[in-house]
Order: C-alpha cells, then structure tokens, then sequence
C-alpha cells in the first residue's frame, strides 16, 4: 500500500490525500446528508422564485429582449465575482461564506416581497435583486462545490456528483409546478416567501456541523489575486482542462439563451401559460433525476467521454423540443425532458472529473474559474442572439442554436489533449479506489 502511494507523481499524491481526509469508516454520513438535505430545500426555494419571476417578466412583457436582460443580471454578476467567489472558498471558511451568502439572498427576496405587496414593483427592481443574489452565488456555489470532496471518502466523489445532479432534477420538479401553485393561489409576493423560509432551513444545519477544509498556514498566503493566479495556473498548465473550459464556454455561449427563453417558447409557440411552463420543467427535473441516477449507479470513469456525448445528444435533442409543431406540446415537452437526461449524463461527470484531477486546496479557485468562464460566455450570448431571436423568432433560435451547440462539442473528440485526460480521470478513480478499499 504504501509503495503504491509513493510511487505516484506529486502532483497526483495532493489531490490523493485531499481525498482520502474522509475515510469509509469514519462517521460522514449523517454530516453530508443533514448538509445536503437543507442545501436540497434551499435551492428548491430558489427554484421557484426564479420561476415566478421569469413567468412574472414573460407575462408582463413578452419579449425576448426583456428576458435576455434578465439572464443578463442573473449571469454577469457571477461570472465577474466568480474568481473572488473562488479564491474566497479555498482561504476561508467555506460554511461561512454559504451562510452569509444565504442570508443576503434572503434579504433581498424580502425587499421584493415588500414592493411587489405595496404595488410598486417595477422591472428594474426584479433585475437588480437578480443581480445581488447572482453576486452572492459567486461566492456560495465555489465553497459548495469544494466541500463536496471534504464531506465524502474519495470512492464516493462521483456519486455525490450524481446526487447533486438528482437534487437538481427534484428540483424542477418541486419548484416548476409549487412555483405555478403558489401564483394561482396566493399573491406572488407571498409566493416569493417560500424562498426566504426555505433558506432559513438551508442555512439551519451548516450551524450544527462543521465542514472540512485544507489548512492554510497564514504566512503561506499570498494576495487574493496571487490566489486565483494559481488557481488558473492549474487549468492552463493541464491541455486537457484547458481545451474543457474553452469549449464549455464556447458551448454557453451558443446554448444559454435557449434555456432562457423556455417561457417564451411555449407561451409564443405553443399557446400555453404558467402551467405548460411549470409542467415541461418539472418534466426536465424528472429527466435530471433520472440522468443522476445514472450516474450514481455507473459511476463513470472515462468522464470525458461522457461529458462530450452527454452534452452533445444534449444540444441536438434541445432542436427537437422546438421542432416539435405548435399542437405538439407533449412531444416537445418529452424531448425536453430527455435533453435534460442527456445534460446531467454530462455534467455530473464533468465536477467529479474537476475533482479527481484537481488537489482540493485549488479546487475552489478551479470550479469558480470554470464558472467565470461560462458566466461571460452566458451573457454574451444572450446580446448577441436576443437580436436574432426577435428577427426570425424564439422558435427557430432554439433550433439553430441546439444544433450549433451540439456540432461544437463533437469537436473535442478531435482533441488528443482531451483524449489524455480522459485516460488520466479513469486512472485517477482506478486508484482512489484501490487505496480505498
């Protein structure tokens, strides 16, 4: 045993050992669900308020431009405070900034309550409240991420991943149909209320349990900026990472502004309402349920390849949901479901990949770099196609867009840098779980 860990190279040994502080006999368990539990409930929280706040803007506005903007001010602000968000998760304590960054978040939501119940509820209010919370979730998404790898034994990195893939599912399929309950039933600022409760009971057991973190000796600190650097020195220095964060920002690009405009899609092509809308995301959660656990039980090695297929079938699959005709709902409403099945067979690779390949201590920096990367593209995308989407149709976006989308990502097949750290991550998890069994 110990001859096999000495003959590892350095770079390797780091993350090895990062990943092994839980072991399989120590008593994690109840820590991570109680965590994962009350995350669980505060982003289902979140969840619906994105939604009655993007069907709030759809139905008043009905514009492609106005919800561009509103992507706009939930993206920007994480993509320019994600390499602060980052370098902030591997230097201080990460349950902190989850907690802080919660509180902010449910202070704001708090703000809008107050205005849209007193009638003076404008757009540029729901914008700037969007803009704060996607400040605080540059700070809160990196310290999660991160702490994932520091709650769990490093055999069970990948099913993490693939729980937290399900827990997005459940999700939509909470937040999509309660979100449209909540507004046929009471007013939309009460509606709004489940955010801040549901974040309370977020918030509720990162005080009862502590997180794992790599100690940094104070004097080996250097400045924040010399911080990130670092963290962006490990990305660049490996070709395959490299070529991964640039073509999943290429792929942001081309694909966000479909997943933006969904409430437009099917109110304009389809002549539905808020139930269509809450009815074809919770079958979109229902597939990212179904993708998670996928995951969790094949526990995937190769992950590049299941990042690129993943994504690929993903975007290609999206082309269809719009294709599908105007009396065709369910049709497009089963594609939809199966693009998102696709997509998580992608994404839940792609952080357990991020985690087995990257030391921990970096890992926060590594995730909010990635973040960043996808944060510009995102908004840059909506400028450049919220145009387009007036031009010729939100219809016909969604189609050349998941086409676009998916033709890009079949292009890392021809990378041999990509084709390396595919090799690499499977003999990464080889060995994470033959030193711990």
């Amino acid at each position: 045993m110990t001859k096999y860990v000495d003959s590892t190279p350095l770079t390797e040994k780091s993350d090895i050992y990062s990943a092994l502080s839980i072991s399989e006999a120590s008593p994690w368990k109840l820590r991570y669900w109680s965590i994962f539990a009350g995350q669980a409930l505060s982003l289902i929280g979140s969840a619906l308020t994105q939604f009655v706040l993007l069907w709030w803007i759809t139905d008043t506005t009905n514009s492609v431009s106005a919800l561009a903007m509103a992507g706009l001010f939930a993206l920007l602000p994480q993509a320019l405070l994600g390499p602060i968000g980052g370098t902030f998760a591997d230097r201080y304590s990460r349950r902190f900034l989850m907690i802080t960054a919660d509180v902010i978040s449910a202070l704001c939501m708090l703000v809008l309550i107050t205005l849209f119940a007193t009638h003076q509820i404008e757009l540029w209010h729901v914008y700037t409240m969007m803009f704060i919370r996607s400040a605080m979730q540059a700070f809160q998404q990196p310290a999660a991420n991160a702490s994932t790898a520091m709650l769990v034994p490093a055999s069970f990195i990948s099913r993490a991943a693939g729980l937290n893939q399900t827990l997005n599912g459940i999700m939509l399929i909470a937040a999509a149909p309660l979100g449209a309950l909540a507004m046929s039933f009471m007013p939309i600022g009460y509606a709004l209320s489940i955010d801040v409760t549901t974040a309370l009971l977020g918030i509720l057991p990162l005080f009862l349990y502590r997180i794992p973190q790599p100690s940094v000796k104070v004097e080996e600190r250097s400045s924040v900026w010399n911080e990130f650097h670092e963290g962006c020195l490990v990305v660049w220095k490996n070709p395959g990472l490299r070529i991964l964060y640039t073509l999943l920002a290429a792929v942001t690009l081309v694909i966000m502004p479909s997943m933006t405009l969904v409430p437009l899609l099917v109110k304009e092509h389809f002549g539905g309402g808020a139930l269509e809308v809450a009815f074809i995301e919770g079958l979109g959660g229902a597939g990212m349920i179904v993708g998670g656990a996928l995951i969790t039980i094949f526990n995937p090695k190769r992950k590049v390849l299941w990042v690129l297929w993943g994504f690929a079938l993903s975007c290609f699959t999206l082309s269809l949901t719009a294709l599908a005709a105007s009396n065709m709902f369910l049709l497009a409403a089963f594609w939809w479901s199966f693009s998102s099945l696709l997509y998580i067979l992608g994404n839940g690779p792609l952080t357990a990949l991020i985690q087995t390949t990257i030391p921990n201590q970096l890992q926060g920096r590594a995730l909010a770099l990635l973040g960043t990367f996808a944060g510009f593209a995102a908004p840059v995308g909506l400028a450049i196609t919220s145009p387009l989407g007036e031009l010729i149709g939100v219809r016909w976006l969604f189609i050349i867009l998941g086409a676009l989308a998916g033709i890009i990502t079949l292009l890392g097949f021809l990378s041999p840098g990509l084709r390396k750290l595919n090799q690499e991550s499977a003999s990464a998890t080889e060995q994470q779980n033959f030193i711990t069994n």
